[in-house]
């Protein structure tokens, strides 16, 4: 399995409120399990067929509302999951990272019975920055797990170029997940011969949004995480929204929303590059899936793109 679509999508916000080891909110606020289902739906029915969760998103929740969503389709689906963030589904809480073989056996194990499947099409690693030497214990066993059956392929969520291509190096890695968008751009991910799934393509919203409005309070947005980027204290980063606003006129050419601009880029830029902007209505995965009748950005529009951002 090597063809992964041009564009899938995120279920992070899909799993509703959980925290970290601290306590602070993780998530993306309150989430509605019914418009959920839906939104997956009518995103396979747009032709979308990659679906990207991990278990730790809300604490299991997001792998179980997928699941059920594709019950009746999981042949014509693939389902992108993660390991590596420990987590107690009672308290809705992280527990910490958890690098050891003997975890991930566990991991699989829970993924395929909250999901409703007997294979996970990816299984990525979700701890960014895990030493190589744990890593290369954890890719044998993903080697030996693509053998018994119960996942057909693997990868990394990392943002370390040496460690995304670690992982693809093994015989089934096929891809990388990286922090990728119009305005955050990291050219080393994809030089490498595997495909990368570019999380916060839309840049958390910046890029999906025109008006701000009070996010809840345990939106992930407001509680400002060490690795935040696009939004301080629940608004936009100044910095990237005069980035936004520089180039929203080109990003908008030809009838495209801004979403579907920031979403061109993304194939006017690398073959190799799969955005997976997360969705939580119907409405999201319309908008987000209409990129696809618009194609990639034109030349012309990428170069000017580009000379704005990173002249």
């Amino acid at each position: 399995m090597t063809d992964l679509g041009k564009m899938g999508f995120g279920t992070w916000a899909m799993g509703g409120p959980f925290s970290d080891p601290d306590g602070e909110p993780v998530g993306w606020g309150p989430a509605d399990d019914a418009e959920s289902t839906k939104a997956l739906q009518r995103a396979f029915e747009l032709g979308v067929t990659l679906f990207d969760t991990a278990d730790v998103y809300g604490c299991g929740h997001a792998e179980t509302v997928v699941g059920q969503a594709f019950a009746s389709v999981r042949d014509e689906v693939l389902i992108a999951t993660k390991w590596g963030c420990g987590f107690d589904t009672a308290t809705r809480r992280m527990t910490g990272n958890e690098g050891s073989v003997a975890y991930l056996r566990r991991a699989v194990e829970g993924s395929l019975r909250r999901l409703g499947t007997d294979r996970i099409d990816l299984y990525q690693l979700h701890i960014g920055d895990l030493p190589l030497d744990d890593a290369a214990l954890l890719r044998d066993e993903c080697e030996a797990l693509v053998a018994a059956g119960k996942i057909r392929a693997y990868g990394w969520s990392t943002d370390d170029v040496e460690r995304a291509r670690f992982f693809a190096a093994g015989e089934h890695g096929i891809a990388a997940q990286a922090d990728i968008n119009v305005l955050f751009d990291n050219p080393e991910m994809y030089a490498g011969d595997y495909a990368v799934l570019c999380r916060r393509p839309l840049a958390m919203g910046l890029l999906a949004r025109e008006t701000f409005d009070v996010l809840p309070a345990d939106d992930v947005r407001v509680t400002n995480p060490s690795w935040l980027r696009f939004f301080v204290d629940g608004k936009p980063s100044p910095e990237y929204f005069r980035a936004r606003e520089a180039v929203r006129d080109v990003l908008t050419s030809g009838g495209r929303t801004l979403v579907q601009g920031a979403l061109a880029w993304f194939w006017a830029r690398s073959p190799r590059l799969i955005p997976i902007p997360g969705v939580r209505t119907v409405a999201q995965v319309e908008e987000n899936a209409g990129a696809l009748e618009f194609g990639p950005l034109t030349a012309e529009e990428l170069a000017q793109v580009e000379s704005v951002l990173r002249p």
